[in-house]
């Protein structure tokens, strides 16, 4: 195989379980990038290390050099358990399909990854200074400060605002529709009331009744995820926040000011997209300080009933 073709095509087998992907696993084009991606990459590193079997030939040893390498680049446990679930389902596949002997990575995973660190997320006042600061003078101004409105109000990440149409507004229901979610997990999206209303004034003011939600600046396609970046960004600067805020830590925030609230873990992670609540879990730390006072407020007996007596060595009441 040439070097240009190494560069454009991975294995055929591989490329075959990308089309398996796309055609009978119904993954989203954005899904099946993101596991050509690991793939390729896993590639390289293991020809680097001059492995160069076919994926499905290689061991588990192989594969925990593989790891060794990516940990000593500074890859994190979870970035490393992202991809070797992708492999883990390539390897699936080339073992259904009678192209190995077993897969050698089940039920493999790197146990540390649970370590989750706590997200950055901004304060309340921080929140709102931020909002302050987005002007509506202008229609890109006015696009911007929803676009900021939406990332805080409304929890969604990046490329999912991007993808985001004039259809995906029920204003009626006042909701919003994401279809292009991560995880191929559409989900729908109650807006603020504030929120709801800016918005219903920027579409007034688009006047139109199809495409992207936010188009670039003079141009007639979506906003890209380095412009929203861009856009938060000058927010952050024009709020004097002298720390790095991007879209990720509005949708952080957007989780962790609901729990500060009290809102339920199952109601977030269906609100973030979030498999399960134990994903919504990095959240949790908002809670800290709080638990003596959630458990101080249990109706428990504070004496004995009448005629008992505690049990020796027991001093609890």
């Amino acid at each position: 195989m040439g070097k240009s073709n190494r560069t454009e095509r991975l294995a055929l087998l591989i490329e075959g379980y990308l089309e398996y992907l796309t055609d009978v696993g119904r993954k989203s084009p954005r899904t099946v990038i993101d596991v050509r991606c690991t793939l390729k990459r896993v590639c390289q590193v293991l020809a680097g290390l001059k492995l160069d079997q076919p994926l499905e030939k290689l061991s588990l040893t192989d594969y925990l050099r593989w790891i060794e390498q990516e940990r000593e680049q500074g890859r994190s446990a979870l970035s490393l358990n992202k991809q070797l679930s992708h492999v883990r389902g390539y390897l699936n596949y080339a073992w259904r399909s009678g192209r190995a002997d077993r897969n050698v990575l089940d039920g493999f995973q790197l146990q540390d990854a649970s370590r989750a660190c706590e997200p950055e997320s901004l304060t309340l006042d921080e929140a709102e200074r931020l909002i302050k600061g987005c002007s509506a003078g202008s229609i890109v101004e006015r696009r911007d400060r929803v676009v900021v409105l939406l990332l805080y109000g409304c929890g969604v990440r990046t490329h999912e605002l991007c993808a985001l149409t004039i259809p995906s507004v029920d204003p009626l229901r006042k909701e919003l529709k994401v279809d292009v979610a991560k995880g191929d997990r559409p989900r729908i999206v109650p807006v603020p009331g504030v929120v709801h209303t800016e918005l219903l004034a920027y579409l007034l003011e688009r006047g139109a009744r199809r495409g992207p939600l936010f188009r670039a600046t003079g141009r007639n396609r979506p906003l890209s995820s380095k412009e929203v970046c861009e856009i938060v960004s000058a927010a952050a600067q024009r709020a004097k926040i002298t720390w790095k805020v991007t879209p990720k830590t509005l949708r952080h925030s957007y989780a962790t000011h609901l729990m500060d609230c009290g809102v339920d873990v199952a109601v977030i992670a269906r609100l973030m997209g979030h498999r399960s609540p134990q994903e919504t879990g990095v959240y949790l730390h908002v809670l800290k300080g709080r638990t003596q006072e959630a458990v101080d407020r249990l109706p428990c007996r504070t004496e004995l009933p009448h005629g008992a007596s505690p049990e020796p060595g027991d001093t609890s009441s």
